[in-house]
C-alpha cells in the first residue's frame, strides 16, 4: 500500500514562490510514475507535472511551463514542485499523485493520491 503526504503549501503574494513536497511511503518500484494535479474550485482536477521515479523525465502542463519544476530525490522518496513566478490563478488545491502509466497526463491513469495541499496566490 502506497501512501503519500503533501506539504508546502500557503498563501503567497502573486510573482512569488512556494516548494511543494510530496512524500512516498509503502512499497514502489523503479516503474512507478509520479505527478502533481490540481483543482481550483468548481473546476475539474488537471495535470500540472509529471516524472518518471528516476528523475530523469519530467513533463509539464503549458500553463506552468518555464514557472514549475517537478524533482524527485529518490534517497527521501519525495517529490517536489518548484513554484516560482505565482499567479492568481495557479490558486489551487495541489495533489499528489502515483501510478504506473510513464508520463501520463490523465487523472485515471494515476492510482494513488494524497489528500491534497491549499495553494493560494492574492494579487
Amino acid at each position: 500500500q502506497v501512501q503519500l503526504v503533501e506539504s508546502g503549501g500557503g498563501l503567497v503574494q502573486a510573482g512569488g514562490s512556494l516548494r511543494l513536497s510530496c512524500a512516498v511511503s509503502g512499497r514502489t518500484s523503479s516503474s512507478y510514475t509520479m505527478g502533481w494535479f490540481r483543482q481550483a474550485p468548481g473546476k475539474n482536477r488537471d495535470f500540472v507535472a509529471g516524472i518518471n521515479w528516476s528523475g530523469d523525465t519530467t513533463t509539464y502542463a503549458d500553463s506552468v511551463k518555464g514557472r514549475f519544476t517537478i524533482s524527485m530525490d529518490n534517497a527521501k522518496s519525495t517529490m517536489y514542485l518548484q513554484m516560482n513566478s505565482l499567479k492568481p490563478e495557479d490558486t489551487a488545491v495541489y495533489y499528489c499523485a502515483g501510478g504506473f502509466v510513464q508520463g501520463s497526463r490523465w487523472r485515471a491513469e494515476y492510482v494513488n493520491w494524497g489528500r491534497g495541499t491549499q495553494v493560494t496566490v492574492s494579487s
